[in-house]
């Protein structure tokens, strides 16, 4: 596992280092001061990495990441140093957020799929056997409620620009 997330961490350090962040100057914010040790690149690439492992902790992110990536990033700042770092560059993260989501094929579409939510039609199993939709319905999971239901998924299909 921990080679998996190397990799997924160096190939999005190179993709925002060299094709993102140098046209995002407008988007930085520039705090006065000493140049922090770590790059914006490396603080995207640790909040990244914290959302794909599901630490939603700073302090225990920290602890993780001092332990297992202090090798890809040595200049690892503390807890308080971190949240503050992150908080303050919103702006970039926000625009930073867009560019993968540009770079894939559906960006270009005219409709976008933007929900999927569960539309139950019927609790028990009679329900099921003897209504009208059993040939067009099926069975699905909905993780809101911890439960399967039996019924369709209502899509929300989005036109890329709204008048």
């Amino acid at each position: 596992m921990k080679t998996d997330v190397d990799t997924l961490l160096t190939t999005l350090y190179v993709y925002l280092d060299d094709h993102v962040l140098p046209g995002l100057g407008w988007a930085r914010a520039r705090i006065p001061g000493q140049k922090p040790a770590l790059s914006d690149a490396e603080l995207l690439c640790l909040a990244a990495a914290q959302h794909l492992l599901g630490i939603s902790s700073e302090r225990k992110w920290i602890r993780y990441a001092a332990k297992h990536l202090a090798a890809m990033f040595p200049n690892l700042p503390g807890q308080s140093g971190y949240g503050k770092r992150l908080r303050n560059q919103s702006g970039l993260m926000s625009a930073v957020i867009t560019a993968p989501a540009r770079d894939t094929p559906s960006w270009a579409e005219n409709l976008r799929l933007l929900d999927s939510t569960p539309l139950p039609c019927g609790q028990s199993r009679k329900t099921v056997q003897r209504s009208d939709l059993s040939g067009q319905a099926g069975y699905g999971y909905r993780a809101s409620h911890s439960r399967f239901f039996w019924g369709f998924r209502l899509y929300l299909l989005s036109p890329k620009e709204c008048p």
